[in-house]
């Protein structure tokens, strides 16, 4: 149910990328523009109400908050489908960042306490194949409908599907904290600032932050406008290539998704700095084969790098949070995410498509506009550099910063 769940905000979250050239086309605005409504447009709103959300789920019943939260930016999402102009459009895309604050912090929360350390990382492999499951119906199936029926009934069709969702997760999924072995404690939890000062003075949770916060940077940076280098650069309608880059990316996810968890437990059992360290080595091991899949010269060059770097990079991801866990301790859990995702998406997801459009402009007005997007998005792709080596740094501090 939880990968469902996380199937759908990560579909209403990503398929902006599909529609970003009809759009761009209807209201003829720039590659600027459109990094501000496929980034800080959600991520600002996503970013401030993620931290009352998770404070929320730390002391209450985390169901509740992911069923409501999810009706929310089901809601939101349609209403994008209804903009008439493009500063509608940006307004609806405030409220579907706001909704979907309560879907990934809760939803971890909730798999820690249904797993033991050790299995983590393959349980939150399994959880982030959702992002599969979001490209895949985001990209492909939304591609298709975009080129078919216009990118408009791409946001009502994923929106009516969130709604019809919500009643499922609210009568599948399970409080852990209504059972008397997770009983709260009558004060209700450690104070927020407690709480927010025990996170901070342990470094492997500061450098694991910092490191996510960047690795936001780029993929949903750069990684946001993939089709629409794809479309530009190599000729293909909307279409073709929301599919083409939908299912590369989607076999990419879960097999790094499934991979890199169990890789990151099999190796834990050992030491259990191999979380983060299989984090790092993952995300540097990525910069040459994004690199490499965006300066290619044709579409059949271009797959299988996109394809490798999509396993690389999602191998990180789930010993990444399985690391974020392991040091947070147990009354902090959905508030040590909800931080580390309010720092990346107003940051990461909010400044990374700006930053990668203005690029794109500023070399688009000497180059034009598909060779600008290109070198836009090499550039942005360099910074996992930093990334990598915070998350290695992390791994030094991770057994010592331990906390159940």
């Amino acid at each position: 149910m939880l990968f469902l769940v996380g199937t759908s905000s990560y579909v209403d979250k990503n398929v902006i990328g599909v529609v970003l050239e009809p759009i761009k086309a209807e209201f003829q605005v720039s590659d600027t523009m459109l990094g501000l409504l496929s980034g800080i447009a959600f991520a600002l709103f996503y970013a401030t109400a993620g931290i009352p959300v998770a404070r929320w789920a730390d002391r209450g019943d985390r169901k509740l908050a992911i069923t409501l939260s999810l009706c929310a930016w089901s809601v939101m999402t349609v209403l994008c489908g209804l903009a008439t102009t493009f500063w509608q459009l940006m307004v609806a895309r405030f409220g579907v960042g706001t909704g979907e604050a309560g879907a990934i912090p809760p939803a971890q929360s909730l798999l820690a306490d249904y797993y033991p350390p050790l299995e983590r990382a393959r349980a939150m492999g399994v959880f982030m194949m959702s992002a599969a499951g979001g490209y895949i119906i985001g990209l492909m199936l939304g591609g298709f409908i975009a080129q078919s029926h216009g990118w408009r009934a791409v946001f009502i069709i994923f929106g009516l599907a969130g709604l019809a969702l919500a009643p499922l997760a609210h009568f599948i999924l399970k409080e852990p904290r209504h059972t008397r072995q997770f009983a709260l404690q009558a004060d209700g939890g450690e104070p927020m600032v407690a709480a927010v000062r025990a996170l901070f003075a342990k470094p492997a949770y500061r450098s694991l932050l910092v490191s996510i916060v960047i690795f936001f940077l780029v993929s949903y940076g750069a990684l946001v406008f993939v089709v629409s280098l794809i479309i530009r650069v190599h000729g293909v309608n909307v279409a073709q290539a929301g599919g083409i880059y939908g299912a590369t990316v989607t076999l990419g996810v879960v097999i790094g998704s499934v991979g890199g968890g169990a890789l990151a437990d099999r190796l834990a059992v050992r030491d259990i700095a191999w979380l983060a360290r299989v984090a790092g080595w993952g995300l540097m091991a990525t910069i040459p084969l994004y690199e490499l899949a965006f300066c290619s010269p044709n579409i059949i060059t271009m797959v299988p790098f996109l394809l490798l770097g999509a396993v690389v990079i999602s191998s990180a991801i789930p010993p990444a949070f399985s690391a974020v866990h392991v040091v947070c301790g147990s009354k902090r859990r959905a508030l040590a995410v909800a931080l580390i995702l309010f720092f990346a998406n107003l940051i990461g997801l909010g400044l990374g498509p700006v930053i990668a459009g203005a690029l794109s402009d500023r070399f688009g007005a000497v180059y034009g506009s598909a060779e600008g997007l290109r070198y836009a998005l090499m550039i942005v792709t360099i910074v996992l550099l930093p990334s990598s080596l915070l998350m290695l740094r992390a791994a030094r501090y991770l057994k010592r910063d331990a906390e159940d």
